[in-house]
């Protein structure tokens, strides 16, 4: 595990939040900036085909040392963190031999509760790494890349290990659902390949949900208050009867397992016009389909019911189910497991209540079940890693490979 946090904490330094108001790709330069800082990484591990495009996707190749035909598989993480809360200046604090309680994050009242967050109760005697409450961390998804190099310079230096070719790829935009607009599937050249963007130890991920964006306009008219009566139309109000109309118990934090929602995640309110955005999500294809129905219905009803002003719905899909296109390949999680097994890591199937590179990826040809890196309450203030479950996704990275070399030995 030779450097492993040692890069971790180097990445995080990179500000590198993507911006989802932003058309083109990278949505931010400074994207541009920890990706030019890992290709010379990669280029001193003396890896081959390492390359970095002009939209940020960075790619390189750790040749097979076996004699035989292995099928080459791929490892992927992304470099951007999220816009939901800043990731500038992130000043990481290291937590050793964590035996309970509260963690005060920086100097001020700020703290990591375990009654806020019942996992810190199943990691006393492990070291963690916080935020100073001020910024994201940038585990999600740092620790990936972090780990994913790390893994690679183990097998570059102990050759005796047994693997076929490996294709690592580091992408921007993932936290905008743009990861995998640009990624170039048949450059990278792997059959299958896996993200490393989990949670804690064990998760093993190859379903996620079905995804739409809903963005309802709500149109008024604007005059001055003084001589409003009779002409003022109020597109917030209108905006507040459409967001009664939506089922109070179909939201994210009433829902957990297999249970889609929707999500009123942000708003633009104005007198004139105001804009409701919402994502719709579902494990079915047919059951987002009925969420996007109950919306368009719900938007009629409302319309039906105006004297004054509108109501439209604009809808895009954003991603699919991954598990259509995984479970023909059995093989790609039985090794896996194998692979956590071997490692004395107790696989955790489940499905995640998100997206990740890697289900837009396997609708592109490339299945990539998603695993785990070690870390928690990724995308606010109070996201935390262990050094204990970075080292065992770097451990099993690198068992997987051996697994899968194994598998066609002759």
């Amino acid at each position: 595990m030779d450097k492993l946090i040692e890069r971790f904490l180097r990445y995080v330094s990179f500000e590198t939040q993507s911006n989802p108001s932003v058309a083109h790709c990278p949505s931010t330069a400074c994207q541009l900036v920890l990706a030019e800082q890992l290709k010379r990484e990669l280029e001193e591990l003396e890896l081959c085909d390492v390359t970095l495009d002009e939209h940020g996707y960075l790619m390189a190749r750790l040749p097979s040392n076996v004699d035989f035909p292995v099928p080459a598989i791929g490892f992927i993480a992304h470099m951007d963190t999220a816009p939901d809360a800043s990731g500038k200046d992130v000043k990481p604090q290291i937590v050793e031999d964590y035996k309970g309680g509260d963690i005060a994050l920086g100097i001020g009242d700020e703290v990591l509760s375990p009654i806020q967050y019942p996992d810190l109760n199943k990691l006393h005697g492990h070291n963690i790494i916080t935020t100073d409450g001020t910024t994201l961390l940038g585990a999600d998804n740092k620790a990936g890349v972090a780990e994913i190099i790390t893994a690679i310079a183990h097998l570059k230096a102990n050759p005796s290990i047994p693997h076929g070719d490996i294709c690592i790829g580091f992408t921007p935009d993932e936290e905008i659902g743009r990861g995998a607009n640009l990624f170039d599937v048949e450059k990278f050249n792997a059959e299958w390949a896996y993200t490393i963007d989990g949670g804690p130890i064990g998760e093993l991920e190859y379903e996620n949900f079905n995804a739409t964006s809903a963005d309802v306009i709500c149109h008024g008219v604007n005059v001055h208050p003084g001589t409003a009566k009779g002409k003022m139309v109020n597109a917030m109000n209108i905006a507040a009867q459409f967001q009664l109309m939506m089922p109070a118990e179909e939201t994210p934090e009433c829902t957990e397992g297999y249970e889609g929602f929707y999500h009123l995640k942000s708003m633009e309110p104005a007198v004139a016009k105001t804009e409701l955005g919402y994502i719709i999500r579902d494990f079915d294809r047919e059951g987002l389909e009925q969420r996007k129905a109950f919306m368009q219905q719900k938007v009629d009803e409302l319309n039906s019911r105006l004297t004054k002003g509108r109501v439209e719905l604009q809808l895009t899909d954003s991603y699919y189910n991954m598990r259509e296109m995984v479970e023909p390949h059995p093989h790609i999680i039985e090794y896996a497991k194998e692979a956590m097994i071997a490692c004395d890591v107790k696989p955790d199937i489940k499905p995640i209540r998100g997206g990740t590179d890697g289900a837009r990826l396997s609708f592109k040809g490339l299945p990539c079940p998603n695993i785990f890196t070690g870390g928690y309450n990724f995308h606010g203030i109070h996201e935390f890693i262990t050094i204990e479950g970075m080292e065992l996704a770097v451990k099993v990275i690198v068992q997987l490979v051996q697994t899968t070399a194994s598998k066609y030995s002759k």
